[in-house]
């Protein structure tokens, strides 16, 4: 279940942000245009003055030097009252968007707060918590996956938990999971690509036995990023091919944005660009109620809540429903995603990611163009099909490929992984050459 925090992008109440660079001089101006892709932005500068004589005026000799008169800068107060109009009328926007996502996630509330009571009701020996697993299960350790560790990340100090096969193989392809999910959720790709690949999947901050701040300001988007710069570096590689889905395909999309030189391909199934999901959301509210339950996870504590009751109950229906959820997922399966979650703690850190979702409101388009496959469940209960399109409009001309599989849902990577393979070994085949 998908779909930022401080990032560096700008907020603009039109096409593009109109920045004022004090002091200013008396004279006339001209605007220049920031040949960045990324921030479009204009700024208003100075215009060269020629100098003029007013009547009465003695021109110097020729030889002489001349001396000029001094130019006040503009008066910080004046700058202030200036710009009080656009920050008065930003911070009315921010206010009104907030006021809709908490009275959005008051109404998602009442909503699963039923579903939840449901659960409740129809299995009372469930009870209205979770129960907390002893022990993983067995496929968590299967040595077919690959081998365990842990890599201390440079930027936060934090440790996060990784699953390695196919060292010396060939290319990093790193691994990013989604909501509710974990490493396990590449089981396929992991045997799949490690002939070829140094495959690793982690586990995010806040998942399985990785690091969890409790605070919500540690699952901010930047630093998430950083984890992931971090990752790719601790492993000892300087570039990476990048497998995302889901929350993990919309940190792919920013981490192609603010740090391409560490990416050499992406590979995102399930997840569009924040900045792209906000647009394309606006023009077809429908997509806000495929993903309701963000709002839902705007709220502190009542989520973690709904979603342990009855054992977890609402969890279990996502990943496993008979139409909707992952095909063929056993009960062992089910376990591997539910342990972590079961353990003190386990969904406030997942959940937090959520929480710092509206923080950027709104975002600034930004051009892609890092290489991409795009593959997209026609039957995709989360995300629209017009959402496709919408990130296609955003690339570079001829660095999307872009494939809508007929029949699939929101969990390619584990309900079709054969069709993925072949897309992606397809998508590959030139880098191994």
């Amino acid at each position: 279940m998908p779909t930022t925090s401080t990032l560096p992008s700008f907020l603009a109440c039109g096409p593009h942000l109109l920045c004022i660079c004090p002091p200013l001089t008396p004279g006339a101006a001209h605007l220049t245009q920031d040949p960045s892709p990324s921030s479009r932005t204009l700024a208003l500068f100075p215009a060269p003055v020629a100098p003029r004589c007013l009547p009465g005026t003695q021109v110097p000799p020729a030889g002489s030097e001349a001396v000029a008169p001094e130019r006040g800068d503009m008066p910080e107060l004046v700058v202030t009252a200036l710009l009080a109009p656009s920050r008065l009328s930003l911070k009315l926007l921010r206010a009104f968007m907030w006021s809709l996502v908490f009275s959005a996630a008051l109404v998602a509330a009442a909503v699963y707060g039923c579903i939840a009571l449901t659960h409740v009701l129809c299995r009372p020996r469930r009870g209205c918590c979770g129960r907390r697993r002893s022990a993983p299960p067995a496929c968590l350790s299967d040595p077919s996956l690959g081998d365990h560790g842990f890599l201390n990340l440079e930027s936060s100090g934090l440790r996060l938990h990784y699953v390695s096969a196919g060292r010396g193989n060939g290319p990093l392809m790193l691994f990013l999971h989604g909501f509710p999910e974990n490493w396990f959720s590449w089981r396929f790709q992991l045997r799949e690509f490690q002939s070829r690949f140094h495959v690793v999947a982690v586990d995010l901050r806040g998942y399985g036995p990785s690091d969890a701040p409790g605070d919500v300001d540690y699952y901010k988007t930047d630093l998430l990023l950083a984890d992931i710069k971090d990752v790719i570096l601790g492993l000892g590689y300087s570039k990476c091919v990048l497998v995302a889905h889901d929350w993990g395909a919309l940190l792919a999309w920013n981490f192609s944005i603010y740090y391409p030189s560490l990416v050499e391909r992406m590979v995102v199934v399930g997840g569009a660009p924040m900045s792209v999901y906000q647009d394309y959301s606006m023009r077809h509210p429908g997509q806000f109620f495929r993903s309701n339950y963000m709002f839902l996870f705007q709220l502190p504590w009542l989520p973690e809540k709904l979603l342990s009751m009855s054992d977890f109950q609402i969890l279990k229906t996502t990943l496993a429903h008979r139409k909707t959820g992952i095909p063929r997922l056993t009960p062992n399966e089910l376990e591997a995603f539910l342990y972590h979650f079961s353990q003190p703690g386990g969904l406030t850190g997942p959940i937090n990611y959520y929480r710092n979702l509206f923080r950027n409101f709104p975002l600034e388009p930004q051009e892609l163009a890092t290489p991409t496959l795009l593959l997209w469940g026609e039957k995709d209960i989360y995300f629209e099909l017009g959402l496709v399109e919408a990130i296609g409009s955003r690339f570079v001309p001829g660095r999307l490929e872009a494939h809508i599989l007929p029949g699939a849902g929101h969990w390619i990577p584990q309900s079709h992984p054969q069709e993925m393979h072949q897309y992606m070994w397809a998508f590959l085949q030139d880098l191994l050459d």
